[in-house]
């Protein structure tokens, strides 16, 4: 690809808008001033190459990226942090400058080692084609140069960009999968979300050994690898994907299977008013079989937060109780699901399509009675208990159709003191 294509593309407002070329502008200057050779890379150039507008802004110099960073603030604001370990910068922008995402990272051209499989790596300052040559696979493995006369120029000593166009993931090194097995995950992600595939000998590299290499993993490192995976829009194919190349035995050896069936799940708008979390979302539908102890135990692998086991325990709980509640009054249903998260609740409405669930969460869970604990005060009861359970008997009432009006509510009420 020639020079000047690759201008065309980056002037392209439907693939760049203009607020992040100028952005790139700004900082390519900067960069030139220092005498750091500067370059965009990774899923930047990729995307812009398939022409699909681009999200990744990862800036890199060959030179001090944390220098560079300190000089940019300077000159337009916003924050810097910094992570001298990895020689990087994160620049917050400041608020004139109206961009999403408001952040920026700025990193030095590096070379990584890695102590032993799955380890974060030991990163020293290098040159753009050593940083090329420590990716994970050829399609992220090439550099567009931003400043001065060398703007538009394309580095892609992997030929990544042949890969573009046939469509293939490949590795770059057969130890690729051992050294980071987080990779295995963007291979699958990235050949569901292009309809790529990944090339015959790195399919092959995701072996016993890689797999293994899987254990060495935090939770954390895991779960956010699924992140991605369930924000995806073919995010069920991708995991149905990794589950066929050993993965998710490798991670957990109650891992169920994602039913196909729930697919369409994660896109629905519940349109009840209950904030919608299609990664959370996503979990309770893939895990809702689970036992107890089998939810608790893949929790803890995937170090969920307490709120997100809460909404999986709940949902799984929920739907094995389903045939005990059948044919129940709605104030047996309301009592036994308002201590539960609405989004568990959906999602078991969702599979079993139970009636009930869907009445509590757009009419019963808002039915209150009129009474409140300040009318029992004015009629002389002394607090107690007694309140709680004289309000709760009135909420029933409503709710099952014992009480239709006000008037009636404050007959059962005098029957009651």
């Amino acid at each position: 690809m020639q020079k000047d294509d690759i201008l065309r593309l980056f002037h392209d407002p439907n693939l760049l808008p203009s607020e992040k070329q100028i952005l790139l502008s700004n900082i390519a200057v900067q960069a030139a001033s220092l005498g750091f050779p500067c370059y965009v890379v990774g899923g930047f150039v990729r995307d812009l190459l398939l022409r699909r507008p681009v999200n990744d802004l990862d800036v890199i110099v060959e030179g001090d990226a944390i220098q560079l960073g300190k000089a940019l603030v300077k000159k337009f604001g916003g924050k810097l942090t910094r992570h001298d370990a990895f020689h990087t910068a994160i620049w917050r922008l400041p608020s004139t400058f109206d961009l999403r995402p408001s952040t920026l990272d700025l990193i030095t051209a590096r070379k990584e080692t890695y102590e032993r499989p799955g380890a974060l790596p030991t990163v020293t300052p290098a040159t753009i084609d050593d940083d090329l040559l420590r990716r994970d696979f050829t399609i992220n493995a090439m550099a567009v140069r931003l400043d001065g006369d060398h703007f538009g120029e394309l580095l892609d000593p992997l030929d990544g960009r042949s890969d573009l166009e046939q469509g293939r993931i490949r590795v770059l090194h057969p130890r690729s999968f051992v050294d980071d097995p987080t990779r295995i995950f963007r291979a699958v992600r990235y050949e569901g979300r292009y309809s790529f595939a990944i090339e015959l000998s790195t399919l092959e590299r995701i072996d016993p050994e890689s797999l293994k290499a899987l254990s060495s993993l935090s939770g954390e490192r895991l779960r956010h690898e699924l992140d991605l995976i369930l924000v995806e829009k073919n995010a069920v194919q991708i995991l149905l994907r990794v589950a066929s190349v050993g993965v998710l035995d490798a991670i957990h050896p109650r891992f169920p299977a994602f039913n196909p069936d729930d697919a369409e799940f994660l896109e629905m708008d519940n349109g009840l008013d209950i904030p919608a979390d299609r990664v959370e979302m996503g979990y309770m539908l893939w895990f809702m079989q689970l036992s107890e102890d089998e939810v608790f135990s893949v929790a803890r692998r995937l170090d969920f937060t307490n709120e997100l086991t809460l909404s999986v325990w709940a949902a799984a709980q929920l739907k094995r109780s389903l045939p005990h509640l059948v044919e129940s009054q709605p104030s047996v249903w309301t009592y036994a699901l308002e201590k539960l998260p609405l989004l568990s609740i959906y999602a078991v409405y969702l599979v079993s399509r139970e009636k009930a669930l869907l009445d509590y969460l757009s009419i019963w869970r808002h039915i209150k009675p009129h009474t409140t604990g300040d009318d029992l005060i004015a009629r002389g009861l002394p607090p107690g208990p007694r309140y709680g359970e004289i309000l709760t008997r009135l909420r029933a009432a409503w709710l099952d159709g014992e009480v239709k009006d006000k008037e009636q509510e404050l007959q059962l009420l005098d029957s009651m003191i």
